[in-house]
């Protein structure tokens, strides 16, 4: 568990989530599950250990924005260390507004031996220049 509303798990977490939680986010690229009928579920496919591209972290980024309002979310790979965690990061610094350093920090206090992926900051960096240069298209 990151934060109330936000928890990171593996797949086998992802086929048989906790009752508390009720959307799911897989980003294993080679995972397919099936989940319960009350999770709300998507798939954003990441390769493991591969840095993540602006494109498939933006779109997660703003999976979980849209939905851990109104859900506990928890977002999946096939371990959940790798992945799973960089989404989470990356969400913490993009939507929430927390540095980097202090979303890491967080992250892998919460889920100790959790590795970012690589190139993970300055892919940040870039989803959060794209989600201003969305909001104002002037700053392109």
């Amino acid at each position: 568990m990151i934060n109330k509303r936000l928890l990171v798990g593996n797949a086998d977490d992802a086929r048989n989530p906790p009752p508390q939680v009720t959307a799911v986010l897989m980003v294993a690229e080679e995972q397919n599950v099936t989940v319960p009928s009350r999770v709300v579920y998507a798939k954003i496919p990441f390769k493991e250990f591969g840095a993540p591209t602006v494109a498939a972290l933006h779109e997660a980024v703003e999976w979980v924005a849209a939905h851990v309002a109104e859900h506990r979310l928890m977002v999946c790979c096939r371990v959940g260390m790798g992945r799973s965690v960089s989404v989470v990061i990356a969400y913490l610094c993009c939507i929430e507004g927390m540095s980097y350093p202090d979303a890491v920090k967080l992250v892998l206090t919460r889920r100790p031996g959790g590795m970012p992926l690589p190139r993970l900051q300055e892919t940040i960096e870039d989803v959060r220049l794209r989600r201003k240069t969305q909001e104002n298209p002037s700053l392109a």
